[in-house]
């Protein structure tokens, strides 16, 4: 048995989820250990934990939860993400074998760990199990480099992260040709740490330059006023269109439809799942190389560009994409291959079951990049 513990499943989860448990012939489990947030619900997602037969919700009743503690003490192998650790200590004091999954840890800074309070919960959940048989599937570039910050998990980080549902397309040259010329999308809540004036700045500087394109903006959020008053300020009312809020099978309709796909959280986006789905739909990305799965996905040049944290370098960036279109459609059509063939929810399953057998045999990871393999020196 194997069993995923988190907070709740979600369209990031599914995937992976389904494909373990197909894997494993019905030997897989999914402990819930929250109800689904209300603020997920007001965007769109929907609570589908009573869908899968996989899903345990061990915050409904007392059997539920014991039944839970069972799975976390009695599993052959356990992933735990955001969940209590109640669930895994029996197993961690008796060295069996488990993963935690996690996104970066210092996002506000390293400096944090000189707090008494900050190094102790790190000490607690991350440092005294380093020598048993726990390991790190790492949901961000930069979780392998915070655990080497705190000298945990040595030897045992492996690339990680998540997998919201992929397309196959049959013939993927048809979605490309039928993308608008020209076209760059935007997708975030309209809040600090995605930068919605990012791409504003960047069409005011392509209609200075005499560029014909259109850039549609999809989200919500407290900065609305400041990007409405961005496009008047910049007199970009006919190059930019701004949408709301919209479903997730919505958003990735305007994915298949839109050539550029700008990506400008800054290093507080954890993973940014928005990245997979965007190279999925076959777009040239051009991403922010701060957010964590940024390097994990993007080979620079070959199915996207990254950015260093600089609106100067975006435009760099972007205008290069809008002065080559065979740079373009090569990015497009690798960034559909890497969803396609490497970072999906059933690949994911088949190389994390691929990495336990290496694990239980006492060898390191068989995968030299994608999910499993090693990120560590």
């Amino acid at each position: 048995m194997i069993t995923f513990f988190s907070n709740f499943i979600n369209e990031h989860q599914i995937p992976f989820c389904e494909a373990m448990y197909k894997r494993c012939n019905g030997e897989f489990r999914f402990v819930a250990t929250e109800e689904f947030s209300q603020e997920r619900i007001k965007l769109g997602f929907e609570d589908k934990s009573d869908r899968f037969p996989f899903v345990v919700r061990s915050y409904e009743n007392e059997e539920s939860f014991q039944k839970a503690m069972e799975l976390g003490k009695n599993s052959d192998v356990v992933i735990i993400g955001s969940a209590p650790d109640v669930f895994i200590e029996e197993r961690l004091k008796k060295n069996k074998l488990t993963f935690r999954y996690c996104e970066r840890f210092f996002k506000r800074g390293k400096w944090r760990i000189l707090d008494p309070r900050v190094l102790y919960w790190y000490y607690k959940l991350h440092f005294r199990y380093r020598k048993k048989n726990l390991h790190m599937l790492c949901a961000s570039a930069y979780t392998a480099p915070d655990c080497r910050f705190i000298s945990s998990y040595p030897k045992k980080t492996y690339k990680w992260g998540y997998f919201p549902p992929v397309s196959s397309y049959e013939h993927i040259e048809n979605i490309l040709d039928a993308k608008k010329k020209n076209s760059i999308l935007w997708v975030a809540r309209l809040i600090k740490l995605k930068h919605p004036e990012y791409p504003l700045e960047v069409a005011r500087r392509l209609k200075e330059a005499g560029y014909n394109f259109q850039l549609t903006m999809i989200g919500v959020g407290p900065l609305q006023d400041k990007v409405n008053a961005l496009i008047e300020k910049y007199a970009l009312q006919e190059n930019v269109r701004v949408v709301g809020a919209m479903s997730p099978e919505e958003v990735r309709e305007y994915m298949r439809e839109n050539e550029i796909f700008l990506f400008t959280s800054d290093k507080n986006e954890g993973w940014g799942a928005v990245l997979n789905e965007s190279m999925n739909d076959g777009c040239a990305v051009v991403a922010n190389r701060a957010i964590g799965s940024a390097p994990y996905l993007i080979k620079d040049g070959e199915n996207g560009l990254t950015y260093k944290n600089d609106v100067n370098d975006l435009y760099e960036k972007v205008k290069l994409l809008m002065d080559n279109p065979d740079l373009r459609k090569k990015l497009e059509k690798n960034a559909y291959e890497t969803l396609a063939t490497t970072w999906n929810g059933d690949e994911g399953a088949k190389r994390l079951l691929q990495l336990i057998e290496d694990i239980q045999n006492g060898k390191q990871s068989r995968f030299e990049s994608g999910p499993c393999s090693k990120d560590y020196k």
